[in-house]
């Protein structure tokens, strides 16, 4: 959520970004919030006025008692009793005013980053820089599902008859190679400063509304029937809901956290559910990083937040990209994002593994999160970025490890996480 006062000073400024991320069909928020704030301020001063003089009549009805003018004082209590139901009503007309404008201001999108690409969908994102070779090899890599299959480690049809499309089974060593992977994932944040934290995996509607745009909520959010409460489709809704309604010492930031958690997504209109494979899945598990920070640190920590990312698929010999997210493909609370993306040896190309967002003070607003300076209270800001969706990083870790024999070998990072295992069998 935007700054209010950017709105009275420069509403034009705010069109031209809503129109940059190519959503005319929000311009007249702009107009709206305008209009209402107006019509507030002219309330509100109303609303004043008529409590002056207020005060001022009853300090009068006192004297005019003691003067014994019972019906000149009669007549002011009447005013009195007017005022007050004018100031009720008032109260109400400013109350339904601020709703409407808190509706449109969750609607407005972030100010975007003045070097954003200008596009309308990811088909307009920009490659900014490459890691690692990219290399296929002289024999044919199966589809993900197959090499996964041959080496005993996924069972789709079963998790179908129990849940349904979206859903799967890992087994032996592949379990392991999923669990190990979160587990060096971990340490290697934890390497970097990062407190390891498990949050809640479900979160109230409140948090939901903080961390993310409506439409992201209705695409994304499972609710629990019957309660307030939302399963987490990433751990960043819980680890930044953890700092709703708070003042943070300025002395304790950056707060740089990492965390683990199950992440469950309808996938609303995604293509590609009914697919085969783990690519688009109703559930997976993720480690997260979350840094919170003050204003003019959010851009250093965006660079190191995605070079983190980029350094651990290296570290596990496997070639990734970044790519520059333009304006269309922005969510809305977002300043500018980053996607790492990983070779695919079998699809002679690259696939999202990940995404490194600055949402500069847009969470902090809608939930409150503050830091205290000597001139007062500030909005912090928040970034996040995936450290590892295993998932998807499985499908980047077999094509690109797979041996001709239908083997997937195993890089030394990750060796003390296997038990000493180097290399994944045929069954």
């Amino acid at each position: 959520m935007i700054d209010i006062n950017l709105i009275r000073t420069n509403p034009e400024k705010v069109k031209e970004n809503i129109k940059k991320k190519f959503q005319d069909h929000k311009l007249h928020l702009v107009d709206e919030v305008l209009e209402w704030d107006k019509k507030i301020r002219q309330l509100k001063q109303e609303g004043d006025d008529l409590r002056s003089k207020r005060n001022s009549l009853s300090s009068q009805i006192g004297a005019l008692m003691k003067s014994n003018k019972k019906a000149e004082a009669d007549e002011i209590k009447a005013q009195v009793v007017k005022n007050n139901e004018r100031i009720l009503v008032i109260e109400k007309e400013t109350a339904e005013l601020d709703a409407k404008i808190k509706q449109n201001m969750m609607s407005i999108p972030n100010i975007i980053a003045d070097d954003v690409p200008i596009g309308e969908d990811d088909s307009k994102n920009v490659q900014e820089q490459t890691f690692l070779e990219a290399k296929v090899p002289d024999f044919e890599i199966p589809y993900h599902t197959e090499i996964l299959e041959k080496l005993g480690g996924i069972d789709v049809d079963s998790a179908r008859k129990t849940s349904g499309q979206g859903f799967y089974y890992l087994t032996g060593d592949i379990a392991r190679l999923h669990s190990a992977i979160l587990a060096y994932a971990r340490d290697f944040m934890i390497g970097k400063g990062f407190t390891y934290v498990i949050p809640p995996f479900m979160i109230h509607g409140s948090v939901v509304q903080g961390v993310m745009s409506f439409e992201e909520m209705g695409n994304m959010m499972y609710k629990i029937e019957g309660e307030d409460l939302y399963l987490i489709g990433t751990s960043e809704h819980s680890m930044i809901g953890r700092f709703m309604d708070t003042i943070i010492p300025e002395d304790k930031l950056p707060i740089t956290l990492t965390s683990y958690s199950p992440c469950f997504r309808k996938e609303k209109g995604a293509h590609g559910i009914e697919e085969r494979g783990i690519y688009r899945i109703h559930q997976f598990e993720k480690q997260e990083m979350i840094v919170i920070c003050k204003p003019e640190d959010s851009e250093e920590w965006y660079k190191k937040m995605w070079n983190y990312t980029v350094e651990l698929f290296v570290s596990m010999e496997i070639p990734v990209r970044t790519l520059v997210c333009c304006s269309g493909d922005l969510a809305d609370l977002k300043y500018r994002s980053l996607d790492v993306e990983a070779w695919s040896p079998r699809q002679k190309k690259y696939f999202e593994v990940g995404s490194c967002s600055n949402l500069t003070d847009a969470q902090a607003r809608r939930l409150g999160i503050r830091y205290k300076t000597d001139k007062g209270n500030q909005f912090a800001h928040t970034l996040n970025n995936t450290v590892v969706a295993p998932p998807r990083m499985l499908i980047a870790f077999v094509e690109n490890h797979l041996q001709a024999d239908g083997s997937v070998r195993i890089p030394k990072v990750l060796w003390p996480y296997m038990g000493g295992t180097k290399v994944i069998k045929v069954i």
